[in-house]
């Protein structure tokens, strides 16, 4: 069964449509119901650090959610796999369903809301609306981290930011240089360019007419370019779409994304090509499934070594 990971255009929506909503609120309560959530952090630590933080922003770095607090800490959270941050206005059923259980206890005699049942963490606001994370697999992960410490968590994990100006043909051209990594593995390495994973990989390349296993330090300064453009291209409109809802993810309001209906090659195997009418194809690359069209999209060649002189 395919799972798509969110990847920065589904944690951005999820971030835009957060911040106005939770921005100047007080974190009531905060519990962490999944001891894995925090690992290796007890759960009690982490709720004491939020229980009675003001927030006072929510910002995005690479695949990762920030919810700044007041006196310089921050939430960190990942969704992984399955997760989704879904926030419950005061009253709402499901908020309300979920008060009904804890009150009574015992089994259930009717099924719980399908969002409850996969409920991790949860953090009450002063408004009486309540911020979840729910994680059906499990995978995801919540840290708080001091101030000061935010920097060095994502230094030795994230890149540069592709809709920011960081991403240059020139710098892009820099990272894969000498590397014979395929393309779509370079893209996937975090380090190098963050925020970019399975999905818009491959739509990516697809823009850029390039092959995802050509080797990453075949690229010259214009293949650089045109990938450039395919990955901001991409990303641009799958925020247009507010992300893409394969399969578990949901922005902050539980709705679907639509750039799955949106998609070039990703996932249409079979299909032909929106461009040039070859069938497009399915392989493996770095442990995912890659789609392309062997038709357009050019395979560049490694290129050879210059040999040191003597």
């Amino acid at each position: 069964m395919f799972r798509g990971m969110p990847e920065l255009p589904e944690v951005e929506t999820v971030r835009r449509q957060l911040e106005p909503e939770v921005r100047g609120r007080r974190i009531e309560r905060a519990e962490v119901l999944d001891q894995r959530w925090t690992r290796p952090e007890p759960p009690a630590i982490a709720e004491a650090a939020l229980a009675g933080r003001t927030i006072e922003g929510v910002d995005r770095r690479g695949k990762y959610l920030i919810v700044r607090l007041d006196g310089g800490a921050a939430l960190i959270m990942h969704l992984r796999m399955t997760g989704n941050l879904l926030l419950r206005p005061a009253g709402s059923a499901e908020v309300a369903d979920l008060m009904e259980s804890e009150r009574f206890g015992g089994p259930r005699l009717y099924e719980s809301h399908p969002e409850a049942r996969h409920l991790r963490a949860r953090l009450t606001l002063d408004d009486g609306s309540e911020l979840w994370f729910t994680d059906a697999r499990r995978f995801g992960h919540g840290v708080v981290l001091r101030d000061g410490e935010i920097e060095e968590y994502f230094a030795a994990r994230l890149g540069v930011e592709p809709l920011s100006e960081e991403l240059t043909a020139e710098g892009m051209l820099a990272l894969a240089s000498g590397r014979r990594a395929p393309l779509k593995s370079f893209l996937l390495n975090q380090t190098g360019i963050a925020g970019i994973g399975n999905i818009y990989a491959d739509e990516a390349l697809f823009r850029a007419r390039l092959h995802p296993l050509s080797p990453a330090g075949s690229m010259r300064l214009e293949h650089c370019e045109e990938l450039r453009d395919g990955i901001v291209e991409a990303l641009d409109l799958a925020l247009e779409m507010r992300g893409s809802s394969i399969d578990d993810y949901r922005d902050a309001r539980g709705e679907r994304g639509s750039m799955q209906d949106e998609f070039l090659v990703h996932t249409r195997e079979g299909e032909p090509c929106p461009r040039c009418g070859e069938q497009i194809r399915r392989i493996v690359i770095s442990g995912r499934s890659t789609y392309f069209c062997p038709g357009c999209q050019r395979r560049l060649r490694a290129r050879p070594r210059r040999r040191r002189r003597r």
